[in-house]
């Protein structure tokens, strides 16, 4: 995925590519849109139609700004959930809080532009280090999933998406690899059930696992219900790097 991609006036197959894209694949994803905001949680309120921008970031914060002040006029902070569905013909962005409980929700009206930035924060990338970097550790070490595993390809495009790697185990059945740097939600389950579900349709046996730090409690439930594994597998570290400071001419 390029570093930034934008499309203006989507369509909805457009948008929900986009959406899923962006939750994927832990970019920042912002949406131009006219739209009406309902929130249930300590309180209840309720947005008329207009024109807004929203911000969703990878951490599962979701802020609503309008066209004036400081503060987002709607938000939910790091750790909730993010997700899309249609009702009635009508995209809605949900945004889920369980403790306490407080939902969030966006019917989305008219979208002008919907853009994703995947954005790259060294500081943190001091710390630990990218999926790209997880998956030329796998590729050096495939014993970090399991003895035996054969990884065979990086970023595999299918009909639903790209494998970030997909290899055999040592029986010879196909292997997904969803790797994810932080901890894995229940979006990154869903994904990978999609990836294992596309391929089951031309292979015979499909194993799915999921690769990650750690995962929620969610994330493990559903992972259990659908048949697909985890393997806990921490990012590369890399050496910190100093902040830069700008010299003077004296």
């Amino acid at each position: 995925m390029s570093k930034v991609e934008a499309v203006q006036n989507p369509s909805s197959d457009e948008l929900m590519r986009m959406v899923d894209s962006a939750l994927s694949s832990e970019a920042m994803l912002t949406i131009f849109a006219r739209c009406k905001v309902h929130y249930d949680g300590r309180a209840k309120s309720e947005l008329g139609s207009g024109d807004r921008v929203i911000i969703i970031k990878p951490d599962g914060a979701f802020l609503i700004h309008q066209s004036r002040k400081r503060e987002p006029v709607n938000w939910q902070p790091p750790g909730s959930f993010v997700m899309m569905e249609e009702r009635d013909g009508i995209l809605v962005l949900r945004s889920l809080r369980r403790k306490p409980k407080e939902i969030l929700e966006v019917e989305l009206e008219e979208v002008y532009l919907v853009s994703l930035f995947k954005a790259e924060d060294y500081e943190e990338l001091a710390l630990t280090g990218s999926e790209a970097e997880m998956a030329d550790m796998i590729f050096r070490d495939p014993k970090l999933i399991e003895p035996g595993f054969k990884p065979l390809f990086r970023e595999k495009q299918i009909g639903h998406g790209i494998v970030d790697i997909l290899g055999r185990d040592r029986d010879g059945n196909l292997v997904v690899l969803e790797l994810k740097r932080r901890k894995a939600d229940l979006h990154a389950v869903s994904q990978l059930k999609r990836y294992v579900e596309a391929l089951k349709r031309e292979h015979e046996t499909v194993r799915g696992i999921l690769v990650a730090p750690s995962l929620t409690a969610g994330a493990k439930k559903l992972l259990e219900k659908e048949g697909l594994e985890f393997r806990r597998v921490q990012p590369p570290k890399r050496e910190k790097l100093g902040r830069g400071r700008q010299k003077t001419l004296f």
